[in-house]
C-alpha cells in the first residue's frame, strides 16, 4: 500500500484539471518555441472538413459546446505543471509561464445542428498565437467525433420517416467520453431517446430501454419471465425472440388475456430474423387478439439503409433501436477534419500543398435560399456582405461565452430539424447526390488568396 507521502496516481479520465494535457506533444513544444521567440500576436485558426466522405451529402456540425467548455476552464493544474517539469523538453521558465496561461480569445462558429459542407469553417479561433495553437487537438477531437456521429444519426432519422429511433450504441462505442458525447449529438440530430442513463442525467435526454435476452434465459419459462417483468413494469416492451419469435408474441397475447384490463404492455421487440416478415405476422397475431395498441419495436444490427428498406416495404414497425452502426458511424467513421492557421500578425497565411489548399483570413459563410430551400453557399471573407444568411456567429469573446454560445440542447435539436428541412431533397437523400451542393468562393476571398500567394512566391 502507498504510504501517506506517496504521490496519488493520475486520474484515468479527463477532468477540468487535466484537460490541458489532452493534447499532442508537438502543441506544447511549439508553444515553448513561440514563447521563446516572443510570438504572441493575434492568430486566426479555422476548423473545417476538407472533403465529404462517400455516402454523405452534408455534415451536421456538432461539438461546439464541448470546445467552449474546454476554453472556459483551460488551465494547467499544479499536477499538470509538475508532470511537464519532469519532461526533458520543457524549461522551468516555460513551465512557470504555463501556470498563468488562460484562453482570452474570441471564437466564431456555426451553431450546433447546422448543416455544413466541405471547406466551410465549423469554428474559427481568434487569439494570441500560443493560445489558439493549443486548442487544436482537443477542438478537433470533439468536433470531429460529434460531427461524425451526428451526421450518421440524421441519416437514420431520415430513413425512419417519423418513427421513433432510440440510441442503443453505448456498449460498443469507442470509450466513455464518446458514448456520452454521441448521445448528445444523436439527440441534436433528432433521435427520440437513449438507453444511456448517464447521458440522460447530464443532458436531460429522454431515456428508453426494454430488456435483455438474459432476463428471459434466467427464468425457467418465457411466460414466467413476461409475467414477472410486466408486473414490475406494466407499461414495458417485451422482447419476444429469445426462442421462437411468433410463439413469444402468442405468449404476450396470453398474458393480455390473463391480466385483462390490467394489461398495459406498450410494445414487443423484434431483435433478429426477417424483421419485415416477422413484423407482419406479429402484427396480425396482435390485431387478431384485439391488441392493436401494442406497438412493434425492432432492433438488431440496424443501420439507415436497412431501416429505409423496412419502411419502403411497409413493415408495420413503429420504432427502431440502433446501436453499433450508429455509435461508430460504421460506413464513414472519420472525416478529413483540419485546424489550420489562416492569419497571423495581421497577415493572411496559406498552405499550397497539393490537395490541401488553405484560404487565408477569417471567413463567413452565406447560405442563399429560394422559396425556403437552400440553393448554394458563398464562402467569403468575414467582412463581406452577400445575400443570404450568415452562418458563423460570435460565440465567445475575451475567453467568455456570449449568449450565442449558451444554447440549450433542445434549441439545437430544433435548429437541426429546421435547417435540415431547408436542404434540397437530393441532399437529404441517403444515396450520394449526382449534383453536389455548391459552395462558391467569393471573388474577394479568391483575390485575397492570390495576393497572399504572390507574397509567398516572392
Amino acid at each position: 500500500m502507498p504510504g501517506p507521502d506517496s504521490k496519488a496516481p493520475p486520474t484515468p479520465w479527463v477532468t477540468d484539471d487535466n484537460a490541458a494535457l489532452l493534447t499532442d506533444l508537438y502543441q506544447l513544444t511549439m508553444l515553448q518555441a513561440y514563447w521563446r521567440e516572443g510570438m504572441d500576436d493575434e492568430a486566426v485558426f479555422s476548423l473545417f472538413v476538407r472533403r465529404l466522405p462517400k455516402g454523405r451529402n452534408y455534415l451536421l456540425a456538432c461539438g461546439l459546446d464541448s470546445v467552449l467548455r474546454y476554453l472556459e476552464t483551460l488551465r494547467f493544474s499544479d499536477d499538470a505543471l509538475g508532470f511537464l517539469a519532469e519532461q526533458d523538453e520543457f524549461s522551468a521558465d516555460f513551465v512557470r509561464w504555463l501556470a498563468d496561461l488562460r484562453f482570452t480569445g474570441d471564437v466564431y462558429a456555426v451553431p450546433e445542428g447546422t448543416p455544413v459542407f466541405a471547406n466551410e469553417p465549423i469554428l474559427e479561433v481568434v487569439a494570441p498565437l500560443p493560445q489558439a495553437q493549443l486548442v487544436e487537438t482537443f477542438g478537433m477531437n470533439q468536433v470531429h467525433h460529434q460531427t461524425v456521429v451526428a451526421s450518421k444519426a440524421v441519416r437514420v432519422v431520415e430513413a425512419a420517416q417519423g418513427r421513433a429511433v432510440v440510441d442503443f450504441g453505448l456498449r460498443r462505442m469507442h470509450g466513455t467520453d464518446a458514448g456520452l458525447k454521441a448521445a448528445r449529438a444523436f439527440h441534436i440530430a433528432g433521435l427520440t431517446a437513449t438507453s444511456n442513463v448517464l447521458a440522460g442525467r447530464i443532458y436531460g435526454i429522454p431515456l428508453s430501454g426494454t430488456m435483455a435476452h438474459s432476463y428471459i434465459q434466467s427464468h425457467d419459462d418465457e411466460m414466467e419471465a413476461f409475467r414477472a417483468f410486466a408486473e414490475l413494469y406494466p407499461e414495458t416492451v417485451l422482447l419476444v425472440d429469445t426462442y421462437d419469435t411468433l410463439e413469444g408474441v402468442r405468449k404476450v397475447v396470453e398474458l393480455a388475456r390473463e391480466l385483462g384490463e390490467a394489461f398495459r404492455v406498450r410494445a414487443i421487440r423484434l431483435d433478429s430474423g426477417d424483421l419485415a416478415q416477422l413484423a407482419r405476422e406479429s402484427r396480425k397475431i396482435l390485431d387478431d387478439a384485439g391488441l392493436e395498441g401494442v406497438e412493434i419495436f425492432a432492433s438488431g444490427g440496424l443501420d439507415e439503409l436497412q431501416i429505409a428498406d423496412l419502411v419502403a416495404a411497409g413493415a408495420p414497425i413503429d420504432g427502431f433501436g440502433v446501436g453499433t452502426g450508429l455509435g461508430v458511424s460504421k460506413d464513414a467513421p472519420s472525416l478529413d477534419t483540419v485546424y489550420k492557421l489562416t492569419e497571423y500578425a495581421g497577415r493572411g497565411r496559406i498552405k499550397l500543398s497539393a490537395g490541401k489548399r488553405i484560404l487565408p483570413g477569417r471567413k463567413q459563410v452565406f447560405r442563399q435560399e429560394e422559396d425556403g430551400t437552400a440553393v448554394h453557399d458563398v464562402l467569403a471573407r468575414h467582412d463581406e456582405s452577400h445575400p443570404g444568411r450568415p452562418l458563423l456567429e460570435k460565440v465567445m469573446e475575451g475567453g467568455r461565452r456570449l449568449p450565442a454560445g449558451r444554447v440549450e440542447l433542445e434549441a439545437s435539436r430544433q435548429r437541426a430539424r429546421e435547417e435540415i428541412s431547408r436542404l434540397p431533397e437530393r441532399i437529404r437523400a441517403l444515396e450520394d447526390a449526382e449534383e453536389r451542393y455548391e459552395v462558391r468562393v467569393s471573388e474577394t476571398l479568391q483575390d485575397f488568396f492570390e495576393q497572399v500567394q504572390e507574397k509567398v512566391a516572392e
